[in-house]
């Protein structure tokens, strides 16, 4: 079993700000792959940006490694999970660039979307804020 977490943000405004992200891989259990970094800043950033691109890079991880194995996809945004679930209709740009660009990455793969809550996502969360950090900006959030 293939457990995905994934996590973005955008500071200090949104839109418009600095968007990261961040994600984590595991296999059984055991990390094997964590990534973040940074999207880019000003015009057309948004926290559903970084969302969608850590989702996407995990995506790409998974199909570059021929992962065969279920996978799990969890995440904090309500909106990617259930417009990644085919739940929620797709308006917005970004959206329709990212979700059919992800389900390529995956497509032939038995995979489920879940939505967590945020302290669930802790690790994910805090790539997402050493990436910002290491973008010159602020410290990156404790995780509790």
């Amino acid at each position: 079993m293939i457990t995905i977490y994934f996590d973005g943000l955008c500071r200090p405004r949104n839109p418009g700000g600095v968007a990261t992200y961040g994600y984590v891989i595991y296999h059984d259990g055991k990390k094997v792959k964590s990534g973040c970094g940074v999207i880019g800043s000003g015009a057309g950033m948004t926290n559903n940006v970084a969302e969608y691109s850590a989702l996407k890079h995990a995506a790409e991880w998974v199909s570059q490694n021929s992962v065969d194995d279920e996978i799990e996809i969890k995440g904090d945004s309500q909106l990617v999970i259930n417009q990644m679930n085919g739940i929620w209709q797709i308006k917005s740009e970004t959206s329709k660039k990212f979700v059919p660009e992800i389900h390529r990455l995956l497509d032939g793969r038995t995979m489920r979307f879940i939505w967590i809550p945020r302290k669930e996502n802790a690790e994910a969360d805090l790539l997402s804020n050493l990436a910002y950090s290491q973008a010159g900006r602020e410290p990156p959030d404790s995780v509790e």
